[in-house]
């Protein structure tokens, strides 16, 4: 005589299984995974570029890069275009959001089509204290850094 699993036994198996992926699944959550995955490199992101431009302003006598002005722009060509003031001297390339572009960082320039970065800046009229920002901040997370 086999000994073998009846049906309701496989099923019950298979039933208790799945119930302990789905717990798994929820207690993960990738998509929020994804998402704090992306708001920690805009984080860091933002402040290579506040850096950047505050070591520019020291070389260069306090004076903030000509696309810096007191109302908030994009990082991009066309609004804000510091690309030529900051990459190479004091950024390898210039971060881009990781939705934007594929996230892809920006080191020509002069590329044709121009180039956005998702990020913003702006300097205080009275203080030129300078902000820079990621307005695409998933999980209603403000991510901003002002020096």
């Amino acid at each position: 005589m086999r000994k073998a699993f009846t049906l309701i036994e496989l099923l019950v198996v298979i039933g208790v299984l799945s119930v302990l992926l789905v717990i798994t699944l929820v207690a993960i959550n990738p998509a929020r995974q994804f998402s704090l995955a992306n708001n920690t490199k805009r984080q860091s992101d933002v402040n290579s570029i506040l850096n950047a431009v505050h070591q520019y302003a020291a070389d260069n006598k306090g004076r903030l890069p000509a696309g810096i002005t007191d109302v908030v722009q994009a990082i991009s060509t066309g609004a804000a275009d510091v690309c030529s003031d900051l990459v190479t001297d004091y950024l390898a390339a210039l971060p881009v959001d990781p939705l934007t572009n594929n996230g892809a960082s920006i080191t020509d320039c002069a590329a044709v089509g121009g180039y956005t970065t998702g990020y913003t800046v702006v300097k205080s009229a009275t203080n030129n204290r300078v902000t820079v920002a990621a307005p695409d901040a998933e999980l209603s997370q403000v991510i901003s850094v002002m020096r």
